[in-house]
């Protein structure tokens, strides 16, 4: 991003107060007990089971482990997952395995 770029930017950030994860592309994640998510802003589905489900994230991936887990929907760069949840992990695009 140019010098320009980065300093528009800041400015609006500053200006606008808008939500972080907007600014940023970072996702949003919306949890609702420990049988429902909602993940906004992700890049696709890398890997899909029902104890799986990994997601492809801007700076990174997202890896969502339980039972019975089930794609209620996908809306553009909104994915919903029900099913038991039991450990989500966000590994930076540079972490080891």
């Amino acid at each position: 991003m140019t010098r320009i770029g980065r300093s528009l930017r800041g400015w609006t950030n500053g200006m606008l107060d808008l939500p972080q994860d907007l600014l940023s592309d970072m996702p949003r994640i919306t949890l609702i007990g420990n049988k429902e998510m909602v993940i906004e802003n992700h890049r696709g589905v890398l890997n899909f089971s029902p104890g799986q489900l990994t997601l492809a994230l801007s700076k990174g991936s997202l890896e969502i482990a339980g039972e019975g887990l089930v794609i209620t929907s996908i809306l553009g760069r909104e994915l919903a997952v029900e099913g038991v949840i039991g450990e989500i992990r966000y590994k930076e695009s540079g972490e080891k395995r």
